[in-house]
């Protein structure tokens, strides 16, 4: 079942609604003209009606035996929050410009993670297509947008919606949402947009009203888990299956980023999310183009990426924790809470060769055996980074990485990430420096439930043993300090830090050994006392050799790669980088030995490379 207000044209509109314990429904039409429809119910509980009469604009509620007024849990637009009527929306009205797109690759995406409402001042859609350009220019070639669908007021990370067709009324509904991605495939970029699957948002969520959408079973750390399992559970495997076809077909969304789906609970045979799989096998199909699936997970289990024909859930990637956890341990030196598992440059070694450094190893943390893994796993199914929104603004004081670290530790964490053999991702700033925190911050308007988000967070922070004042989430100024300065990105050492990044993305799509995401042409090594990183990648054509100093004193390494000549081509200590200067040599060869700066790296690459 189609369900939502599907505008049919000429006035005609199809309502459907699941609800299968009610002994009557309506719609319930309150703008332009007040009248009530009555609708029918088939024998798997849903109810519909096929009404003449409503056209796009049309506000309405559902009427539930004659007793409750709740707006449509599939609803396509809320524009006036949670709590008020829905809204009918003509798809169709929009003229798309993209005819021509057919998506990016994901082992050609270099993702940049924003939230729509602190990446401009204007916190819009609208407001985000003038700076695709500068993001183009950078080298970002897939946008990735935190949740959208309607949560409640105007401040939230957007992992609080509770109506998942939804799209903000704040941020510019339905048509500033097309824009944005038609605008996007024009400029060549693809579009990922965060979806929740796991839970539903507390206020404004009247779901319960109208069926099992929820089990009492299963518990995640927001409340009660969604049915996937349970008695009625295929109605609701439907729902949101519908959901990211709809993403797909009237959105033109290239990819979805699953948030939290070890908060998925389900023990049916075929597991949600190869149902979910499949389906969107399905329409890359009938579309001619690929429409991706990315899992944010903390399990560390390979089949959720691995092909459904392997008994996997036939997720295409997944973000991969320990590699950030790894990095930001040997840059910060931070062991509260997870970070406790972490700290070594071994653990960036395994990282970077396997995605996982937990494959079936006891974590200190957890107190057990964790992980699976990784061999036959492709490199382009790990999506690593140094900083995204989780990372940063589940810190108490939302500090990104530039408050915590020196400029030469933010160029080696772009070098670690963009030289890695697998996909990279930006938080929003991260390519010049931001220095303004990105806080968690909401606007409800239940006082209870405003406390009890306070004091979630505090219990959240327990295992860090922080100790500084919360900024209030609740506060709008909370919300407005987390907004970007773009002004930075024209002042040193913002500037060159940009610039940076800049380089280093040409080196990833100019050179094939960068270009070629494969970890398993990677032979690398730590030297733990040096805290050195030594990795060489290869590829037909030719191979890159890198050497990083974690390390907050010089470190001497000598070269022991046997015969050949290598060229040097980026050294993030130089003082075109505002670095300390570098006295290393313009080629290498075995037994030349090389001076490395505190907290630096620097590339070279064979002699027969053709580097373009």
């Amino acid at each position: 079942m189609e369900v939502g207000a599907i505008y049919r044209g000429n006035g005609r509109c199809s309502f459907t609604v699941w609800t299968p314990f009610k002994k009557d429904v309506s719609i319930r039409i309150l703008h332009p003209k007040k009248r009530t429809i009555s609708m029918e119910k088939d024998e798997r509980g849903y109810w519909s009606v096929h009404a003449e009469g409503v056209y796009p604009g049309t506000q309405y509620v559902l009427e539930l035996d004659h007793k409750q007024r709740r707006p449509d849990p599939a609803s396509f637009y809320q524009p006036d929050g949670v709590h008020g009527p829905s809204e009918v929306i003509d798809h169709k009205a929009f003229v798309w410009e993209d005819r021509s797109w057919n998506g990016v690759p994901l082992e050609e995406m270099v993702l940049y993670e924003i939230h729509t409402g602190t990446f401009t001042p204007e916190g819009s859609f609208e407001a985000i297509i003038p700076r695709l350009t500068s993001l183009k220019d950078l080298g970002i070639t897939t946008l990735e947008i935190m949740p959208v669908a309607q949560f409640p007021g105007t401040r939230n990370w957007g992992y609080d919606g509770v109506y998942p067709f939804a799209v903000h009324s704040s941020y510019g509904g339905p048509y500033g949402l097309k824009s944005l991605v038609n605008a996007c495939h024009s400029q060549g970029i693809a579009v990922v947009l965060d979806v929740v699957y796991n839970h539903l948002g507390p206020e404004g969520n009247f779901f319960q009203d109208y069926g099992p959408y929820f089990t009492e079973k299963y518990k995640t750390f927001w409340g009660k888990a969604l049915n996937f399992y349970d008695e009625y559970s295929n109605e609701v495997r439907s729902y949101f299956i519908q959901n990211m076809r709809y993403w797909f077909l009237q959105y033109h969304i290239d990819g979805l980023r699953l948030d939290a789906i070890h908060a998925i609970f389900d023990m049916s045979a075929k597991h949600f999310l190869q149902a979910l799989s499949k389906t969107a096998d399905e329409v890359s199909g009938k579309q001619g183009r690929k429409y991706y699936l990315i899992a944010e997970s903390n399990l560390n289990d390979v089949r959720i990426i691995r092909p459904r024909a392997q008994n996997g859930y036939g997720i295409d990637a997944q973000w991969c924790d320990d590699f950030h956890h790894a990095l930001h341990t040997l840059l910060t030196g931070e062991q509260n809470g997870y970070y406790c598992d972490f700290g070594s440059i071994d653990h960036l070694r395994v990282a970077m060769m396997e995605g996982f450094y937990y494959s079936w190893k006891y974590s200190r943390f957890r107190k057990k055996y964790f992980g699976s893994s990784t061999e036959g796993i492709r490199a382009s199914q790990f999506i690593v980074f140094s900083q995204n929104h989780d990372q940063i603004g589940n810190r108490v004081d939302g500090k990104r990485l530039s408050r915590l670290v020196s400029f030469e530790a933010l160029k080696l964490a772009a070098g670690t990430v963009m030289l890695s053999p697998f996909v990279p991702l930006l938080f929003m700033g991260e390519e010049y420096g931001e220095k303004a925190p990105f806080h968690y911050f909401v606007s409800h308007s239940d006082i209870n439930l405003i406390k009890a988000v306070r004091e979630g967070r505090r219990r959240e922070f327990k295992a860090f043993n922080l100790k500084e004042n919360f900024p209030d989430s609740q506060d709008e100024k909370t919300f407005t300090s987390s907004k970007l300065t773009w002004e930075q990105r024209k002042e040193d050492p913002h500037k060159v830090l940009l610039s940076f990044y800049t380089k280093l993305m040409q080196l990833r799509t100019t050179i094939p050994v960068f270009k070629t995401l494969d970890k398993d042409s990677l032979d690398i090594r730590g030297e733990e006392g040096d805290k050195l990183l030594i990795y060489i990648r290869s590829h037909l054509k030719g191979k890159v050799l890198c050497i990083m100093n974690f390390c907050r004193e010089t470190v001497q390494w000598t070269c022991d790669t046997g015969n050949g000549i290598w060229n040097k081509i980026i050294n993030s200590a130089d003082k075109s980088w505002l670095g300390p200067g570098s006295s290393d040599p313009q080629t290498l060869e075995q037994g030349t030995t090389l001076t490395v700066p505190p907290l630096s790296f620097v590339v070279y690459i064979h002699h027969m490379e053709n580097t373009g």
